[in-house]
């Protein structure tokens, strides 16, 4: 018999790609979680990781039991809310990761009267693909997040939609909305690799029949701005994070979401707050 609680343990390994990295998430020490997984190998009968160095990879029945343990979970979420629910959970705390104009926008209107409901807010200030990560290691409750890749290990709930503006260095000489191939020569300042808004600017440019020049990175808005208004080059942000120059045409957007464990999303402290952030 398969020990649930181990499944836990392989989907953080699945997640983050190494023992160490999952054991910091799951909150143990490696040789713990080396043990847990070697006991889970015994369980199933089957081989489940080959180990290539420090790293390690799912065999093809370990993935097909991390997608029995992304089911486990969520009927054990599901279950939770449930029993939540019969106690009638309508008080406590729940865990909220958002960037941080999302919380300007929607998280910190929805705090107080939250607050008035006997509910309370953990805000915790993170990039959007930083807060699935957060959601999906269990140390908050719900992400706000761009609009992520399909799949059903969360469930999204749309909050809003806002266009990306051009920042322009001072003494640019490009007025009014911008087309964005006028750029194409000029140097760049984007997000990181991983962020999900840098592959939105690199699509925008390829639409309009560039690659980006990048000198420069950053996933802080407050710093793309700065160094853009140094002189490092030019950028496209989020209305909402940077203020700057319409597009011309059709311009990014930027689909803002609420996600939460799938199976959670009937619990009722969690619906209380998606019921807040909605519009």
């Amino acid at each position: 018999m398969i020990d649930p609680r181990r499944l836990r343990v392989l989907r953080a390994l699945a997640d983050h790609g190494t023992v160490t990295a999952a054991a910091a998430a799951l909150h143990l020490t490696p040789s713990a979680v080396s043990q847990q997984l070697a006991a889970l190998e015994s369980e199933a009968g089957h081989p489940l990781l080959l180990r290539k160095g420090r790293r390690v990879s799912l065999t093809p029945a370990g993935d097909l039991l991390v997608t029995h343990a992304h089911v486990v979970a969520a009927e054990l979420e599901r279950a939770q809310a449930t029993l939540d629910a019969l106690a009638d959970g309508s008080a406590g705390r729940v865990g909220v990761a958002a960037f941080a104009s999302a919380i300007t926008q929607v998280v910190a209107p929805a705090l107080a009267a939250l607050k008035e409901r006997s509910i309370e807010l953990s805000v915790r200030d993170a990039e959007g693909h930083e807060s699935v990560r957060l959601l999906l290691d269990g140390e908050i409750d719900v992400a706000i997040t761009e609009e992520h890749r399909a799949t059903d290990r969360f469930t999204r709930f749309p909050l809003y939609t806002e266009p990306f503006d051009v920042v322009l260095p001072p003494g640019h000489p490009a007025t009014g909305p911008v087309d964005l191939a006028a750029l194409a020569d000029e140097d760049w300042v984007v997000t990181l690799p991983g962020n999900p808004l840098r592959n939105i600017v690199e699509m925008a440019c390829a639409q309009a029949g560039f690659t980006p020049r990048i000198r420069h990175t950053s996933d802080d808005f407050r710093a793309i701005q700065a160094l853009v208004a140094a002189g490092a080059g030019v950028a496209l942000a989020p209305r909402n994070a940077v203020r700057g120059v319409p597009v011309a045409g059709v311009a990014p957007l930027r689909r803002v979401v609420a996600a939460v464990r799938t199976g959670s999303e009937d619990h009722p402290l969690i619906r209380a707050v998606l019921n807040e952030l909605r519009p």
